[in-house]
């Protein structure tokens, strides 16, 4: 049987984009290849442990240090050393970024053993890093045998996957269709929800307060709208006070908070329209305006050049997209939509059936599968 190693910063059961997606490809490949995954320990101050997930072991290497969203522990080059060289995997598959383990991955990887980079985004928020590891990025591209992007619109807007077209292949994140089945209980208090906004058009934006979500921009869209609307805001993070001072004074703005998997649900079924409002490249993907489609609702999006999320959802098709932080053409396209309800439904199904074909589990396993056969 063949051996696949899967490397990732972190692991199940931490809870990160880049983490699900690890543990979606070790669930894709499960029985069809023999497994190991290595990666930090998301706790502070932790030592090199081994466990088991899924059936899979997971060697945890100790973390002492975060600098700049970047684990670093003092054993990891040794424990990359052993690992590779007692599973001798066929098959490595590297999630980046994460420029610390990628200076010890090529250092210890052998020539026999085929690599995938998983290219989950590029370094642009740290302006400093993103131009120390020029080098090491052009090395890891350079070893790589395959390099997987979540959309073809990262691989044309990235300089780094530009440059190494022939090598990239597309394989779409995947939503978690069991998270998101729907109780009896969840749809009673669905129909609650709107019974207590009857006659509004509600929308829903869900996501961590930071700045490339843009929650900033869908506050200052609500100024054009009428009081028709609820824009329903949930999560947290380092703008949340931002973000109420600036909409204190609109009473068509509802912050929810930090909301459990049923309410959240809940809310997707009750709403009229999805809100995507991120602005940069930070946003690679999009699986929560994903979710948003899955339950048959249009969405509205700025256009972000190089992201996945217009690939994600397609303007005209399943949603309206509108300039990149236009917070007057943003509010325009949600007035669109709540005038014309047959649009919204034509928009809403074509949506729900975009996710189906292409952002599900099915989708993403025989992706993947396909990958590691060919290599």
């Amino acid at each position: 049987m063949k051996r696949v190693l899967h490397i990732s910063k972190y692991y199940y059961p931490f809870v990160g984009g880049v983490e699900q997606i690890a543990r979606d490809c070790v669930l894709a490949l499960n029985g069809k290849v023999e497994q190991k995954v290595l990666c930090f320990d998301h706790n502070p101050k932790s030592k090199d442990s081994i466990d088991s997930v899924d059936g899979v072991e997971v060697v945890r290497v100790g973390q002492q240090a975060l600098v700049s969203s970047q684990a670093l522990g003092i054993t990891y080059g040794k424990q990359m050393k052993k690992v590779l060289r007692s599973f001798k995997p066929d098959v490595i598959i590297f999630h980046y970024p994460n420029p610390y383990v990628a200076h010890y991955l090529l250092k210890y990887i052998n020539s026999e053993s085929k690599l995938v980079v998983w290219w989950h985004l590029d370094i642009i928020k740290q302006k400093f890093l993103k131009h120390l590891f020029t080098g090491q990025n052009k090395r890891i591209l350079k070893r790589a045998d395959k390099i997987v992007a979540t959309s073809p619109n990262y691989i044309v807007g990235s300089p780094w996957l530009s440059s190494v077209k022939k090598k990239c292949v597309v394989i779409p994140n995947c939503i978690d269709e069991n998270r998101l089945s729907v109780t009896e209980e969840e749809k009673e208090l669905a129909k609650q929800i709107k019974a207590e906004n009857k006659g509004k058009i509600l929308c829903l934006a869900v996501g961590r307060h930071v700045p490339y979500k843009g929650f900033e921009y869908l506050i200052e869209a609500s100024k054009y709208l009428d009081d028709r609307f609820v824009i329903q805001i949930t999560g947290k993070g380092p703008l949340t006070e931002k973000l109420h001072e600036q909409a204190k004074n609109d009473s068509k703005i509802k912050f929810l908070g930090l909301v459990s998997d049923k309410e959240l649900k809940a809310r997707l079924l009750s709403c009229d329209i999805y809100t995507f409002s991120s602005v940069t490249k930070n946003e690679a993907f999009g699986l929560a305006l994903a979710e948003g489609m899955y339950f048959g609702h249009p969405a509205v999006t700025f256009t972000i050049p190089g992201s996945g999320v217009n690939y994600v959802s397609v303007n005209g098709e399943t949603g309206i997209e509108v300039p990149n932080r236009d917070a007057k053409a943003f509010a325009n396209a949600l007035t669109k939509l709540a005038d014309n309800f047959a649009l919204r439904k034509q928009y809403g199904i074509a949506a729900r059936i975009r996710v189906e074909d292409n952002f599900m589990f099915k989708q993403f396993k025989n992706n993947v599968e396909e990958l590691v056969v060919e290599l």
